[in-house]
């Protein structure tokens, strides 16, 4: 069938229960992770536009900054030291992924959360402190491996403990927090750049520690999501004690069998495959999950919104704007990402996942074209103009919508998908794979953003609008629509896919092979 809709019958279980305030808390405190990493993003890009930060640790660019050494404006930020100092993290959080999956799979999402939240808080202390670079990167690294715990098991921690219909809501928060931390982070940079004596930017810095102070407190008064607590063995009385708690419900029997059937079977897999379970995920019946969990997060990082949240303050001083205007532009779009996040919130479990996932890669395609002419058109291939208010203000009305069509389709999606498409023999698996692509990719994009847009100008907009021309084309024909799926039932979206179908056996071959 033309495109990559699937049409999934409408027996799929929905399991009773209510939406409650301890799900809601929990999702919260999971989803704060996000602000963690959100916080990172924004307030890395600001400090890095602060003359007080450049002067002592980057005195190179700060020369260029202030027009010391002549450059033109593509090439003024260009220093593989400095963008070191925020692709470091990135580095930290790829490197991490496979002792974080194991930590999430045999010890639990929970602990994995409060690993990550401790070590963040090590990571700000030694920034917050920094005396010379050495101590910013080292600060920079420890951030990362917080990071890297954090988004294994948050995403894993929001599906699993959802209801089915809600689940895409619940886990939209932790994109939504994203976004918060990234507009607090950008408010935080405006008001520390403003105090005198030049110590603002280690308040910025050192600001970090709160929102992992807040999932550290938190996550302690939690439990672990019923599936991981089935999965390391839990006795019966205390998951259905939980999931009652969860569900709001007395009868959670129904539940509660099928986490236990589900278990059984990822057991039976890592027995087949030798006790291996990373092996697991490389047999035939996965290839679906492991295309998704590979070219999701690659795709998404290649939309370039990365480069346009941890540098907006920097990009928008190359466009002309001045120091203050340029952390309050990007205050601007830290509200726009916010506010469009929300939106996703709200209609992401009514009209699914592809719909949004389309309409916001139509959105950010229009949007790259149309900025990258606008600054082809005023800096041409030499890079040296003056730009009128009038015509920067348009171009950073284009970046809001720009980063409208990535907050309500690609930012939160990307993180959704991969979580909830996974089987439970190879959930967390999946997940530490979905987030070494991701991280890898941000660390890539943030190392080597301000050289290409040096060396490639206007026509690094371009470069972006075909990767978003090509990932929207994948969404169109391979992504099957997972709404309102339970989250252990989703083998039936590659099973009535056009595509996906060829790799994954039926549930009636399934059951002729165990006969056998």
């Amino acid at each position: 069938m033309a495109g990559g809709a699937a049409v999934v019958d409408s027996s799929s279980k929905v399991y009773p229960g209510r939406m409650t305030a301890f799900v809601i808390f929990a999702s919260l405190v999971a989803a704060c992770g996000g602000l963690m990493l959100g916080y990172d993003i924004g307030i890395s890009g600001g400090v890095t536009a602060m003359s007080s930060f450049l002067q002592p640790f980057f005195p190179d660019v700060y020369r260029k900054e202030q027009g010391i050494v002549s450059s033109n404006q593509y090439c003024k930020f260009d220093s593989h030291k400095l963008t070191f100092f925020t692709s470091s993290l990135y580095l930290a959080a790829l490197v991490v992924q496979w002792p974080a999956s194991y930590s999430t799979s045999k010890h639990g999402r929970k602990l994995s959360i409060i690993i990550g939240a401790v070590i963040f808080l090590l990571g700000a202390a030694f920034n917050a402190a920094a005396i010379h670079v050495a101590m910013l990167y080292i600060g920079r690294l420890l951030l990362g491996l917080g990071v890297g715990f954090v988004i294994q098991a948050a995403p894993l921690y929001l599906s699993e403990m959802a209801p089915s219909k809600s689940r895409g809501s619940l886990n939209t928060i932790f994109q939504l927090m994203i976004t918060i931390g990234i507009l607090l982070a950008n408010l935080v940079n405006y008001a520390t750049n403003k105090i005198q004596g030049g110590w603002g930017w280690r308040l910025s810095l050192g600001l970090a520690a709160l929102p992992a102070a807040i999932v550290l407190l938190g996550s302690i008064s939690l439990p672990d999501t019923p599936n991981s607590m089935i999965e390391r063995g839990a006795s019966e009385e205390d998951v259905k004690k939980n999931l009652r708690r969860i569900r709001g419900i007395d009868d959670v029997h129904e539940e509660y069998q099928d986490l236990c059937d589900a278990c059984a079977n990822a057991s039976k897999a890592a027995n087949n495959n030798n006790n291996n379970n990373k092996l697991v995920i490389f047999q035939r019946k996965y290839v679906p999950q492991m295309v998704m969990t590979f070219l999701i997060p690659f795709f998404q990082q290649l939309t370039g919104i990365n480069v346009i949240m941890f540098y907006a303050p920097v990009l928008f001083q190359t466009l002309g704007f001045g120091n203050d205007a340029s952390l309050m532009s990007a205050v601007i779009t830290g509200l726009v990402n916010v506010a469009a996040t929300g939106v996703a919130f709200l209609v992401v479990d009514r009209y699914g996942r592809r719909p949004l996932f389309l309409e916001g890669g139509l959105q950010m395609l229009l949007s790259q074209v149309i900025i990258g002419s606008l600054i082809w058109k005023v800096f041409g291939v030499a890079g040296v103009a003056s730009v009128s208010k009038g015509y920067a203000y348009g171009i950073v009305a284009l970046i809001c919508v720009y980063v409208a069509g990535f907050a309500w389709s690609w930012g939160p999606l990307g993180w959704l998908v991969p979580s909830e498409i996974f089987p439970l023999e190879i959930r967390s698996t999946g997940q530490g794979i979905n987030a070494t692509i991701n991280m890898l990719m941000t660390f890539v994009i943030g190392q080597v953003f301000l050289s290409l847009l040096c060396a490639t100008k206007f026509g690094l907009f371009f470069i972006f609008a075909f990767f978003v021309l090509s990932m929207t084309l994948f969404v169109a024909f391979f992504l099957p629509e997972t709404k309102g799926i339970p989250i252990e039932d989703m083998s039936k979206v590659w099973i009535q896919h056009w595509f996906w179908r060829r790799f994954v056996p039926s549930e009636d071959s399934t059951r002729r092979v165990e006969m056998v």
